[in-house]
């Protein structure tokens, strides 16, 4: 068993899909018409068969409560792993991307909040395996 998809409401699915491609670097996995929405999944293009994001409308009233209250203390989404946060920071910093927290290291990590502009932020991390404590 593997963790196929995983959800982020979106406020705008189309400028959610533009952001975390053009900006993020993910590619379309599925976008699939589904009446007023779509089944739209982006996934890591150098791992396709990796777990997809499903940017999914944020239309249930659970998930704007939800969605509007991570945002509003300051909590990301999910984390996404990158393997040189200072590089991501400043490429996606180019790229106009707003970050609420620049790269802080917090031990045997080091951590970025972004904003998605679709309603969430987002952590990048960047691990340490040799870090000492």
């Amino acid at each position: 068993m593997k963790l196929q998809t995983v959800s982020i409401f979106v406020d705008d699915q189309q400028r959610a899909l533009e952001f975390y491609t053009e900006k993020l670097g993910f590619t379309v996995a599925a976008d699939v018409p589904l009446g007023e929405h779509r089944w739209l999944t982006v996934v890591d293009p150098d791992r396709p068969d990796a777990t997809e994001i499903s940017l999914e409308p944020k239309s249930h009233p659970a998930a704007v409560a939800f969605a509007d209250a991570l945002a509003a203390d300051g909590i990301p989404m999910c984390v996404l792993g990158v393997d040189d946060i200072h590089a991501t920071h400043e490429r996606l910093s180019a790229l106009g991307v707003a970050f609420t927290q620049p790269p802080t290291p917090l031990g045997p990590v080091t951590v970025a909040v972004l904003d998605d502009t679709c309603g969430n932020l987002l952590q990048i991390a960047q691990f340490h395996p040799d870090h000492q404590a």
